[in-house]
């Protein structure tokens, strides 16, 4: 009698009457079995290979960042020591800074200006924005050009130094680290992410918002000189913004109403700001080495900082633990007097303590990051 299969006895076993498709595919199957310990072989070197590309892609970012060790960071962030980080009363209280960057005027006037500070007992967070228009007596300056004149004395992170002594005078907490950004450079970091969702407070239209290069034209006789601006308007609600937009939105200055004022924009700068974070932080860039590896570059070609790598590795664990607990606060009027414009204060628009003197602010801050409020005494 015939036999049943068409294989020897140590391979998988063909029945003779099987239709040649399922035939060719046991022999296919017959094939691979023969070398299974050749195939197992491949599929550890193929995981070790990707472990190893995988340690040098972050080791790449990492050590970019000026990290001391892989090992340190990790541990940082992982651990959070508090004696690895300059903070006050369990705070940790940084400046961000924007300027206007390459193509502007004055590229290295800071118009935004936030005093940030991050718990480091419970996950919170706080930003403050201050008016760029602050009269600031020991520079004679206003306190946007504060990092400018930092600057220009060529001393290394000069310009970081002076902006953050002059922000100490007026918020009365230490400032331990800063950053600053270039903006020129911060609708590129937008456009890495895919955009970010910001909710717009008010609806504006700004019918003077200036248009780069046009600054001299002469708009063929136009006496208002129309042909230097286009309209910018945006609706009230939750929009998606390009880099571009998003670069609108928060330098936009001549919009009637109370979007015209230099708070308002102070507020929409929180806004970008902050969905720019949550944004980055969110699973869909966080887990992607790509959008990651983007972000990395955008931000070495626009942020400069005094942060080492193995205390941003705590301050980020730090802000992504107070990511769903930031209050956003703007210095309002009740603490601002705005003189008279005069040689005092070289014929500039500006702001002074109302009080005269910046106590009541010292209190006010003291009190929304948790350190001392009037009914705590």
């Amino acid at each position: 009698m015939d036999k049943p299969y068409s294989n020897t006895a140590d391979e998988p076993q063909i029945p003779l009457g099987s239709p040649p498709k399922s035939r060719f595919w046991l022999r296919v199957k017959r094939r691979i079995l023969r070398h299974v310990w050749l195939s197992r072989i491949g599929l550890l070197v193929g995981l070790a290979a990707a472990i190893y590309l995988g340690i040098v892609f972050f080791g790449f970012i990492l050590g970019r960042f000026g990290a001391p060790s892989y090992a340190k960071m990790l541990s940082n962030f992982l651990f959070v020591p508090r004696d690895k980080i300059a903070s006050q009363n369990g705070r940790v209280n940084f400046l961000i800074l924007g300027k206007a960057g390459a193509g502007h005027p004055a590229p290295d006037l800071t118009d935004t200006i936030i005093f940030s500070s991050v718990s480091l007992e419970s996950p919170s967070a706080v930003l403050v924005s201050l008016p760029r228009d602050v009269w600031v007596p020991a520079i004679r300056a206003k306190l946007n050009s504060a990092y400018y004149w930092g600057k220009t004395m060529q001393q290394e992170g000069g310009g970081l130094v002076l902006a953050k002594s002059s922000v100490e005078e007026i918020v009365g907490l230490p400032i331990h680290y800063g950053v600053v950004v270039d903006f020129s450079g911060f609708k590129g970091l937008i456009d890495v992410v895919g955009g970010i969702e910001v909710d717009v407070e008010r609806s504006f239209v700004d019918e003077k918002y200036p248009i780069p290069g046009k600054e001299n034209d002469e708009c063929g006789g136009d006496t208002e000189f129309m042909c230097r601006y286009e309209t910018l308007r945006f609706e009230k609600g939750k929009t998606m913004m390009d880099g571009e937009t998003a670069l609108k939105f928060v330098r936009s200055r001549n919009a009637e109403g109370d979007e015209g004022t230099d708070l308002a924009r102070a507020g929409r700068q929180q806004k970008v700001i902050v969905a720019l974070k949550n944004k980055i932080l969110s699973p869909k860039v966080f887990l992607s080495p790509k959008k990651i590896l983007g972000v990395y570059r955008e931000m070495k070609k626009s942020i400069e900082t005094d942060i080492d790598g193995a205390t941003a590795a705590i301050l980020i664990r730090r802000i992504l633990e107070s990511r769903d607990s930031v209050e956003q606060h703007v210095v309002s009027e009740e603490f601002l007097t705005n003189p008279p414009i005069s040689p005092r204060y070289d014929n500039q628009y500006v702001f002074l303590p109302k009080e005269g003197d910046w106590e009541a602010l010292h209190k006010w801050i003291s009190c929304l990051v948790g350190i001392s409020c009037p009914q705590d005494k």
